[in-house]
């Protein structure tokens, strides 16, 4: 103990002389006397506190060997012993201090706040206080870059030995590889290259793009694909960390481990990182400053992971991939977005041919078409379908396409041991991160029979509230398991769907899915009907049964004959109607199958969608038949004799409607008997029997009086009754007709009705000679059916306009209107454009004489 105490002396004195070397081979001397501990193995107070004094001076001269050696430039060597020592006695802060001043004379800025950082945390944990005001002194002139800190001047005794300097450590290079054979998103790629508009093609600020969509769509691939492009703008490092954020194979990387691997990347050592996440994060920003990094953390689960990682310098730039739209970056951390959508189909055919070769796949390009096709153009699925052929070489591409038109089996052909290059697999991550309610519409919705739901369907769908089912629909959309196209209509991506068709039929019980069902089809058919009822008021309306519960059936306003509510919906929802009937014929519910066609026909009819009424239509009449219910039978039948009639099977139609008058009367259905006297008039008058055509409309009109039926269904009666003078030549007659129907209030906002009567007029006022009469009462006709969309019959009307001015000797007059009418006739399809065709045709060869 003599020895240590005149060593300590010697080292005393020999700092007083300015003798630092001698200081530091005094207090090295001094402190190698000291063997072990103190009165090891003596009991009792007296003991121990000598112990503790004994230690107290043993630090003592440690402290002082450190200090004298940092003065000397010893800062790698001291870091190291000092980085022990904080270990051993972590409250304190005087070894904190000096390892800070070491490690920053080191040249480890970052490393030195990390120590402060873990001492702020560990003080106030421990001991519920702040670091002492020297501790803070250092921290505060290590933040500014004091420049009294820096290393001092070398010892006027160097060394024999100097510690060697450590090499500087190599900027990270971290990307995975390209793909070799990535094709397409050139559009994509320069909307990211945009970000890079800052001096040198780096960002004035940091940079944040976020790459979205759903999986397997590509963004990790596109990600890494950009980052090579641009890699050599970041000189000081490209970083890369898979978060893990939607990974099957355990838990999303926290945010504080992501923080120490980069921080260990730019050859931070771990003992020397603080425990404290904010402390963590302040080492990583201090890090990073003044550098230009690239960093490209993938698969992130949410934002939460991913901002304690952004960078508070500019120059840098971050690439963030997730299968969520990561909403919150983009609203408060100025991230932008870019959504990834599946590639256009001539991206697929050029990923294939970049994989199986051009020769292969010009061999057989019906083949590669209908895999992309079955793949629905999602780069994984054609990756992976891609993959079976090559090890299938010997095999033709045709082979391929047929075991994916199995859509039972086509994620089986998609499927592989690798996980990763699994669709179901893959797709199954996304499904396990929803919450129980979320996953439940997934599923459900692989039941809906449309292309694409609405926020109302999906709420009867699921038996929900339109806003409960609203919040799991959003956090399907931020997920990218549903897309929402178009604001308020979201669809499921083909892939998805029988992802989720899977799921149902092995999670949910066949009641649950037949309820389901059920629900669906009766939100369709509530809604349909009353569309209809808004869209055609005046036909024969049908009775339903009450809609299951939790069916949120769609409201529209009366009198919407005119391109309102009513009738948007029906076009909008035209496509999913025809698959809701197709549905229900599958699943053998014939009363929604017969009530859904019967719901639709009149809309069909308008829109001259005559292939689909009769597709439709034979449907529900199987289902009437198997129901036994004459009136269903009925119905359809009106429905089919229209479109047999508008497609040309004139006989047929006429079979249909004398079926549906003999139904009618012997249900004792009078006024559904008088309109079919009024249909039936009108497909005898296709057949030419004008005769009979004028008798079925004067049935029709003496029915609805015997009924005391004096509304808009009798008006109509009388318009046909009218027609039917003028085609037998009685055009006084017809025109009284016309005019008494003209007069009736029940026209009132019945503008497709009262375009019938004016259009019938109009023909009987030219056929009186009265030509200014008769265009006055065409343009008020073409002025109605353009206010309900009605394109047929404006053509129709436009043929006539165009017969009166020609007999006015208004020759350009009639050619416009002939060609309006043409116009729209080709529009539909219509095969009356030949004879309108050969009319302008004559009018330009033998211009009338004038």
């Amino acid at each position: 103990m003599t020895a240590f105490r005149c060593l300590v002396a010697e080292a005393d004195q020999a700092q007083r002389d300015n003798d630092g070397k001698t200081a530091a081979r005094c207090l090295n001397n001094a402190l190698a006397h000291w063997q072990g501990t103190a009165l090891t193995g003596i009991r009792g107070e007296y003991a121990q506190a000598q112990r503790d004094r004994l230690e107290r001076l043993r630090l003592s001269a440690v402290e002082a060997s450190c200090a004298v050696r940092l003065e000397l430039g010893e800062h790698a060597a001291v870091a190291r012993e000092l980085a022990a020592l904080v270990v051993e006695h972590p409250l304190d802060e005087r070894f904190r201090e000096m390892l800070m001043l070491a490690l920053y004379r080191s040249g480890r800025q970052a490393e030195a706040l990390m120590a402060y950082g873990e001492a702020r945390s560990l003080l106030a944990d421990e001991l519920g206080i702040d670091p002492g005001p020297e501790l803070r002194h250092m921290y505060e002139r290590i933040l500014r870059a004091d420049v009294a800190l820096t290393t001092p001047s070398a010892p006027t005794h160097p060394d024999p030995d100097p510690p060697q300097q450590t090499p500087r450590q190599p900027a990270p290079a971290q990307l995975p590889a390209d793909l070799p054979t990535f094709v397409g998103r050139a559009a994509q790629l320069a909307q990211v290259d945009m970000m890079l508009d800052g001096d040198n093609g780096i960002p004035a600020d940091v940079g944040v793009a976020v790459i979205t969509g759903m999986a397997g769509v590509g963004k990790s691939t596109f990600a890494v694909h950009w980052a090579h492009r641009v890699a050599p703008r970041f000189p000081d490092g490209q970083l890369y960390i898979n978060l893990r954020g939607f990974d099957s194979a355990g838990l999303p990387v926290s945010p504080e481990r992501a923080l120490r691997t980069v921080l260990e990347s730019f050859g931070t050592e771990p003992i020397s990182l603080p425990q404290d996440p904010e402390a963590l994060a302040a080492c990583y920003r201090t890090q990073l400053a003044g550098r230009q990094v690239l960093l490209l953390l993938d698969n992130a689960r949410d934002a939460q992971q991913v901002r304690p990682l952004l960078p508070s310098n500019p120059g840098c730039m971050v690439v963030v991939t997730s299968r969520n739209r990561l909403s919150g970056l983009i609203a408060t951390d100025g991230a932008r977005p870019f959504h990834l959508d599946v590639l256009t189909v001539t991206e697929g055919r050029d990923l294939l041919v970049r994989r199986l070769s051009a020769n292969r796949t010009a061999a057989e390009p019906a083949a590669v078409d209908e895999i992309i096709g079955y793949c629905a153009r999602l780069p994984l699925a054609l990756s992976i379908a891609a993959a079976r052929a090559l090890t299938r070489s010997a095999f033709p591409l045709a082979t391929l396409a047929c075991e994916l038109s199995d859509g039972q089996s086509r994620l089986n052909t998609l499927s592989d041991r690798d996980t990763a290059a699994d669709v179901r697999a893959v797709f199954s991550w996304s499904y396990h991160a929803l919450t129980p309610a979320a996953a439940r519409l997934f599923r459900l919705i692989a039941l809906h029979p449309g292309p694409d739901i609405s926020l109302a369907a999906a709420a009867s769908l699921t038996g929900l509230t339109a806003p409960h089912t609203h919040q799991l629909l959003a956090e399907l959309t931020e997920a990218h398991l549903v897309d929402e196209p178009v604001p308020g209509r979201y669809s499921l991506h083909d892939l998805l769907r029988a992802y989720a068709d899977e799921l149902i039929r092995s999670t949910d019980e066949p009641d649950e899915q037949h309820a389901t069902r059920l629900r669906v089809l009766d939100h369709y058919l509530h809604s349909a009907h009353r569309a209809g009822r808004a869209f055609s008021p005046d036909r024969h309306a049908i009775a339903l049964s009450a809609p299951s519960q939790g069916v949120q059936a769609e409201e529209f306003p009366p009198g919407a004959e005119r391109a309102g509510p009513a009738a948007t919906w029906l076009d909008t929802e035209q496509a999913v109607l025809m698959a809701a009937i197709r549905t229900a014929a599958a699943h053998g519910c014939d009363t929604h199958t017969w009530q859904l066609a019967w719901a639709i026909g009149h809309h069909l009819d308008r829109k001259a969608h005559w292939h689909d009424l009769e597709a439709t239509q034979h449907l529900a009449l199987e289902a009437a038949k198997r129901l036994e219910d004459p009136n269903a039978q009925a119905h359809i039948h009106q429905s089919l004799a229209r479109a047999a009639a508008c497609l040309g099977r004139v006989e047929e139609a006429r079979n249909h409607m004398e079926r549906a008058v003999e139904l009618f009367t012997s249900a004792g259905e009078i006024t559904a008997c008088a309109d079919s006297h009024r249909q039936l008039s009108w497909v005898a008058e296709q057949q030419g029997d004008l005769e009979a055509a004028l008798f079925h409309a004067q049935q029709s009109l003496a029915g609805h009086r015997a009924a005391d039926d004096l509304g808009p269904r009798m008006v109509a009666a009388l318009n046909a009754v009218g027609w039917c003078h003028i085609l037998l030549g009685q055009h006084r007659q017809a025109l009284a007709h016309c005019q008494e129907a003209l007069a009736r209030p029940e026209l009132h906002d019945r503008p497709y009705l009262a375009a019938d009567i004016w259009d019938s007029t109009g023909l009987a006022l030219h056929h009186l000679g009265r030509h200014p009469d008769a265009v006055a009462s065409y343009e008020q006709a073409l002025a109605l059916y353009r206010t309900v969309g009605v394109a047929q019959a404006e053509a129709d009307t436009l043929r006539r306009l165009g017969d009166t001015h020609l007999a006015s000797g208004r020759v350009e007059q009639a050619r416009a209107a002939w060609t309006q009418a043409l116009a729209l006739l080709e529009r539909l399809g219509h095969a009356d454009s030949k004879a309108v065709r050969a009319q302008l045709k004559t009018l330009t060869t033998n211009p009338p004489c004038r």
